[in-house]
């Protein structure tokens, strides 16, 4: 069963062995992992949610979850708040990812943008003010461009804004925003004038009714692949993805550390068809025994 809009992946609550919640970008990572754990004859009850990688430390730190999916580093704010309520946690490098600049596939005049067309775009000063292509270019229409990006509970606004704008959750505010990458990815394809952003997954996933834009840091356009995120490449917008795992529920939930060991062995087998790109093995392999030992 898909789960969408932030509902659960697995059935009833008070049947939940483990819960995930946070990025919306590492959810479909995570929901295929609980789809192949389970039907490797699992027996488990593991709820997937995805509202955002701010509102999921928000969770996680409150000791509400078992894991955190986030598209960014943890921030102090949310450290302290971890420390304050005793959670302690293990970090799990899980990918690495691209931040996506999509349009309307209806669009025939932009084929790449710089980053600071992408800054001037965006920046809080543009709200209001520039709305047409031809203010970023004199060749292109005299058109409404029309924003939509993910919403400031997310790790990619965050990672996006910092790259872009040169300022964490900083930009313009008249944009369609949303944690759900589905609804994004389905409005852009239904708005001609539309120009958006989130995970390259996204993009993978509505590749037919999108069209991916370049992104020019200086060095000319490049467009986010396995390849250029791999020689990094698509600069600024590659980022890493990240497990934040629970300590007490590592300690006190066996099928926590079976499902982790399960989810990171499978991982490069299968992560090629979500459009990410897989770390070195030999980080899996870290990343398992440090899990393995007692904190």
């Amino acid at each position: 069963m898909l789960a969408a809009c932030g509902q659960a992946l697995s059935a009833s609550s008070d049947a939940t062995e483990l819960r995930v919640d946070g990025s919306s970008t590492v959810f479909p990572l995570t929901r295929e992992a609980v789809r192949r754990f389970e039907r490797s004859a699992q027996a488990a009850q593991i709820e997937v949610k995805f509202s955002g990688t701010a509102a999921g430390f928000r969770r996680f730190c409150a000791g509400e979850t078992d894991i955190s999916n986030a598209s960014r580093e943890i921030n102090a704010e949310e450290q302290a708040q971890c420390k304050a309520n005793g959670v302690d946690f293990r970090v799990v490098p899980l990918a690495m990812d691209s931040i996506a600049v999509v349009v309307n596939p209806a669009n025939t005049w932009v084929g790449d943008l710089s980053v600071d067309e992408l800054k001037k775009l965006w920046s809080p000063s543009a709200e209001n003010k520039l709305n047409s292509w031809r203010d970023l270019r004199p060749e292109w229409p005299d058109r409404p461009i029309v924003l939509f990006g993910r919403g400031q509970d997310s790790g990619t606004y965050d990672v996006f804004t910092q790259a872009i704008v040169g300022t964490t959750h900083s930009s313009r505010q008249d944009y369609k925003a949303s944690e759900d990458e589905e609804f994004l990815a389905n409005a852009i394809a239904a708005e001609p004038n539309a120009l958006g952003f989130f995970g390259i997954g996204a993009y993978h996933r509505h590749w037919d009714t999108l069209k991916l834009v370049a992104v020019d840091a200086g060095n000319g356009a490049v467009f986010p692949t396995l390849e250029t995120v791999a020689q990094n490449q698509y600069q600024p917008l590659t980022r890493p993805l990240f497990l934040y795992v629970s300590q007490r529920s590592l300690a006190d939930k066996p099928l926590l550390g079976r499902f982790l060991a399960h989810f990171l062995e499978g991982l490069p087998g299968w992560i090629h068809f979500t459009g990410y790109m897989p770390l070195a093995r030999d980080s899996y392999r870290h990343s398992m025994e440090a899990l393995s030992k007692a904190p």
